[in-house]
């Protein structure tokens, strides 16, 4: 199917879809609007388990909208509404009495900026622990050392967990935000650019990081960087204009995409 949207034909490939292995997510029709804007038209996205999905398009394509209705964090948007469902496993994140404290400590987030709480690195780690659970202190220790093991910056900050989290660098800041996140053991783990504020050798730790990740979580990044889509992530959603042009595994979108659009987008020659 597609439409023809300001002279360009827009395919809508959300129909098709296929991945490999278990399903985790599923998000299916999903339409959105801020006030009277429509910025999500009738995409459908299958996320699978324990693997990087990566969601790529210029920006305003609606990437990020997505990401963020997938924990229901645009409930947070008084203007923002939405129709479709977005399920996992037989609870369905949409619903309206769906419970927001469990989805969003199944579904994390890490953000385009690192944004550590002005509290020590082990506060910064424990803090969602705390929320959730009632640890006893050694239990607290041990899942703090853990979570930094995991985001591979323990060795870098071992000797110093009291010091303020705001006073690592910044590609430091953004692994201990990713260790705060997992230190509660979501299964699917959201992250929004997480490398556009970060130099070439903290962007190399980070994608190191996301590879790793996935033996024990599912992950979904957007990106601005079609080279880092194509190195760290499993399958690649292209989205423009607010539509899901083409779905597939990530070597068929980058070798041998199906629609033209995605095509030229890939290889520079877009707009």
């Amino acid at each position: 199917m597609s439409e023809k949207i300001g002279g360009e034909h827009v395919p809508d490939s959300t129909r098709a879809l296929d991945v490999d292995g278990d399903i985790d997510l599923m998000v299916d029709d999903l339409d959105l609007w801020y006030a009277d804007k429509q910025a999500l038209f009738g995409v459908s996205l299958p996320i699978a388990k324990n693997a990087v999905t990566a969601l790529i398009g210029p920006s305003g394509c609606g990437k990020s909208t997505l990401l963020r209705t997938i924990n229901r964090m645009n409930d947070l948007i008084p203007i923002c509404r939405y129709e479709g469902t977005i399920t996992k496993g037989d609870v369905e994140i949409t619903a309206k009495d769906a419970d927001l404290v469990e989805i969003r400590k199944n579904i994390g987030m890490v953000f385009q900026r690192p944004n550590p709480f002005p509290k020590s690195i082990y506060e910064n780690v424990g803090y969602g622990v705390r929320l959730h659970y009632q640890p006893s202190r050694e239990e607290l220790d041990e899942i703090i050392e853990k979570s930094l093991k995991r985001a591979a910056i323990w060795s870098e900050v071992a000797d110093r967990l009291h010091d303020l989290g705001t006073s690592l660098s910044g590609g430091q800041q953004q692994r201990l935000c990713i260790a705060r996140t997992i230190a509660i053991e979501p299964d699917i783990i959201l992250m929004d650019e997480p490398c556009s504020a970060l130099d070439p050798i903290a962007t190399a730790a980070i994608e190191e990081l996301i590879l790793e990740l996935k033996k024990d979580f599912t992950v979904v990044i957007v990106t601005h960087s079609m080279s880092q889509a194509a190195r760290v992530s499993d399958y690649t959603g292209f989205m423009y204009l607010g539509r899901m042009v083409e779905f597939s595994k990530t070597d068929k979108i980058f070798s041998d995409p199906a629609e033209e659009l995605t095509k030229r987008y890939i290889t520079g020659r877009f707009g």
